[in-house]
């Protein structure tokens, strides 16, 4: 059964961001709205429990967040806003506890936004960061994470990644992602009613601003369409109010027919992106994460690594907390 906590979000949603996506003119109004009061910076609070250090990839900041004793394991963290709203508090929370509690290093582009850029900026600029990371550190060190617009963003890079002839990341953690920008389900229609936070209007405009005119079903707009087998391992979190589910369903369907391992983790009764809004839901889903990272992490070790953590003390705390 939902919390109560988040019950009282989605009523909060239901009244302050939907509004958003209810119409064209909204989402303008939202989107103008946002440009003078919206910063990239992360909050200050986290300089003090991360080493922050900041690149420049084609004239665009990348935050590279680490834990103190440094990371091997990296982290692409593209996040959502409807590929027009910039990086929020939201994001920068769960950016910190995944850099703090896997010990995984997140490089966060702060990649160009719609109406101002479009598909083709803002995937020259990711596609830049990706190569540059494969520059430092192997594909199999590298996770791809993304919520929402940047759930789709994490898929198409992939895809785009092989197309160029260059590896896939280890794994990808998609959370609410956007992989059908059709409107081919009719089923995303039927909930979008019950949805607290998306509706189609809102969300078409913002599709049009950045899709540089390309056709919704292409599969650079909707990877639900491209080639699924090149996708890696991946763990993806749906809700039953989030209009997106269907489309996400059925996408773990066809890429599991790919050969994809993938894991659904399905929120009965939340909304969307709710593994980043701080209610119980989230705390297990993030829980959940850490454990696929960690043991990411654990399957990609040299061996010798492998070997030496097999063969510790029997009496381990963790191995005895594990069992």
């Amino acid at each position: 059964m939902p919390s109560l906590t988040s019950h009282a979000v989605a009523f909060i949603l239901r009244h302050s961001r939907k509004k958003a996506f209810a119409s064209p003119e909204n989402m303008q109004r939202w989107i103008a709205h946002a440009r003078k009061r919206q910063s990239h910076l992360p909050p200050a609070w986290m300089t003090q429990r991360l080493d922050i250090r900041t690149t420049d990839v084609e004239g665009y900041p990348v935050y590279e967040i680490a834990p103190r004793a440094g990371a091997v394991k990296r982290i692409l963290y593209m996040h959502g806003g409807a590929y027009v709203f910039e990086i929020t508090s939201y994001h920068w929370a769960l950016i910190a506890e995944l850099a703090e509690r896997t010990g995984y290093g997140v490089a966060v582009p702060i990649y160009p936004i719609a109406p101002e850029h479009d598909f083709h900026a803002m995937f020259g600029m990711v596609g830049a960061v990706y190569r540059r990371m494969l520059d430092e550190n192997e594909a199999a060190d590298i996770v791809f994470m993304g919520d929402s617009a940047g759930g789709n963003m994490a898929v198409v890079l992939t895809m785009m990644a092989a197309r160029e002839g260059l590896p896939a990341p280890a794994s990808h953690v998609l959370i609410s992602p956007g992989l059908d920008m059709s409107l081919a389900n009719p089923a995303i229609f039927e909930l979008a009613e019950h949805d607290p936070w998306l509706d189609i209007p809102g969300g078409l405009e913002a599709i049009r601003l950045y899709g540089a005119g390309m056709d919704r079903a292409d599969w650079r707009i909707s990877p639900l369409y491209g080639d699924l087998s090149v996708l890696p391992r991946t763990l993806l979190f749906t809700g039953s109010r989030d209009l997106l589910s269907p489309d996400n369903l059925i996408f773990a369907e066809k890429a599991r027919a790919s050969g994809v391992d993938v894991e659904v983790v399905y929120g009965e009764g939340m909304f969307h992106v709710w593994p980043l809004i701080r209610m119980p839901e989230a705390r297990l889903a993030r829980d959940r994460m850490v454990d696929f990272l960690t043991a990411d992490a654990a399957r990609t070790a040299p061996r010798h690594e492998q070997e030496t953590a097999g063969s510790s003390d029997a009496s381990s705390p963790v191995r005895d907390a594990a069992e």
